[in-house]
């Protein structure tokens, strides 16, 4: 009776102690310290990081994206006015035969101001514009240098008719002075900035 009442004792699962629950808690505390340590460790880092880089005179971070961010306005190009005027025809300073000339101007200036200044001295423009184109000849106008010159010529007149006392860039320049030849003192007034940068052709006909 004793072996057989033994048998079902020895066959009995053995019952789960406190010792297994106890490991698992500590283990899951272990864990749980070292992320603690890590996430403290790296907090500690960044922020020693942020006070090395205030004392050097800013954040580094802050100073990366300043250089990387253009800064505004820089480069920008300010687009000027363009004022056209009215398409001029007229006859060409020719001996041997009639030549005319048909040609659209457009004057370029800084801004709508100096536009609108403009357009009030429009018919003193226009007939500086035509005493010059009068004085051409087809020969002249035909090569790039008598294009360019014209406009030059053009661009100091438009602005002596608003009554500018520019100077002539158009004019040739003065020849070389003998050094030893007597000086004569002659006050030179400064001339004023011209206010029109440039003189476009938008046609250009002789016929």
């Amino acid at each position: 009776m004793s072996s057989a009442a033994a048998a079902p004792a020895a066959e009995a699962p053995p019952k789960k102690g406190p010792k297994k629950l106890i490991i698992i808690i500590a283990a899951a505390v272990i864990l749980v310290s070292l992320l603690a340590g890590g996430a403290l460790f790296y907090m500690k880092k960044k922020a020693a990081a942020a006070a090395a880089a205030e004392a050097d005179g800013g954040d580094t971070t802050e100073e990366t994206v300043a250089e990387a961010k253009p800064e505004h306005g820089k480069g920008d190009h300010k687009a000027p006015t363009f004022v056209p005027l009215d398409p001029f025809t007229v006859n060409l300073a020719d001996k041997d035969q009639d030549k005319y000339l048909q040609v659209g101007l457009t004057l370029e200036v800084g801004d709508a101001h100096v536009a609108e200044e403009l357009k009030g001295y429009m018919p003193a423009i226009r007939n500086a514009v035509l005493l010059i184109l009068s004085h051409k000849t087809s020969e002249e106008l035909l090569e790039v240098e008598g294009k360019e010159k014209m406009a030059e010529e053009i661009r100091v007149g438009a602005a002596r008719a608003m009554g500018l006392d520019v100077e002539d860039t158009s004019a040739p320049k003065e020849e070389a002075v003998d050094e030893h030849a007597p000086k004569k003192k002659k006050k030179k007034k400064k001339a004023e900035e011209n206010p029109i940068a440039h003189v476009h052709y938008s046609n250009f006909i002789i016929q």
